[in-house]
């Protein structure tokens, strides 16, 4: 079974992502490489692109970078004076022939600039839950009252430290959804694969009877009774 992408992973992906459109974006007086992959519509290229230069990296990172939380950022070293030399030639040579840029030394100093966009994100302090409160359901998207939803339930807390699934951070994330939407959360799984499986609101999202469910409340009024 392939492995899940991990939290890092993400972030470093998507850090790699953004430094690409910028790089590939036309300027002002409309000139860019015809070759690049970000030059579509559909966006898919640009993704594709970015899935493949950030695994041809990733595992070349040290493993307190691959690991790496707010709680961790003070014992990781510093990027400026990071040994890349290990970065595989299919990422430099490609970064080059797609036009992104000019040589390899031009690879290697994207890949470093992304590296630290990526402890920025990954190493920064998570809001307080209070902060993150929205006006819509995060499920059926309706202006409705709202509870907040413990995305990793605290009765798996200490399980989830124990067996390494999420960083200790992450313990207090939480989802604003209405009261009907919250109940079907923990209707459809159990705490334990909530806080292993199904620990976002995009997670929660991708399944069937969430999806079905997040059709079906989006339509209802709120307070209205029937009967």
């Amino acid at each position: 079974m392939e492995e899940r992408p991990t939290a890092q992973f993400s972030i470093f992906r998507d850090c790699i992502a953004q430094k690409l459109l910028h790089l590939i974006t036309p300027d002002d007086n409309g000139t860019g490489d015809d070759q690049t992959p970000g030059d579509t519509d559909s966006g898919s290229p640009l993704d594709d692109f970015a899935s493949y230069l950030a695994t041809e990296a990733w595992e070349t990172l040290p493993s307190v970078l691959k690991e790496a939380t707010n709680e961790t950022h003070d014992t990781l070293p510093d990027v400026d004076s990071l040994s890349l030399e290990s970065v595989p030639a299919s990422f430099t040579d490609s970064l080059v022939s797609y036009g992104v840029v000019h040589d390899t030394d031009d690879a290697v100093d994207f890949l470093r600039k992304a590296i630290g966009d990526y402890v920025a994100q990954t190493c920064a302090p998570r809001p307080a839950w209070s902060s993150t409160r929205t006006e819509e359901c995060a499920i059926c998207a309706r202006a409705v009252p709202l509870t907040y939803h413990h995305l990793i339930p605290r009765s798996t807390h200490t399980k989830v430290l124990k067996q390494g699934w999420h960083p200790k951070t992450m313990l207090n994330s939480v989802a604003w959804l209405c009261r009907p939407c919250h109940s079907v959360v923990h209707h459809v799984a159990s705490n334990e694969d909530l806080a292993r499986y199904f620990h976002t609101v995009e997670l929660l999202l991708q399944r069937e009877d969430i999806q079905k469910w997040q059709k079906y409340a989006a339509k209802q009024r709120f307070g209205v009774r029937r009967g």
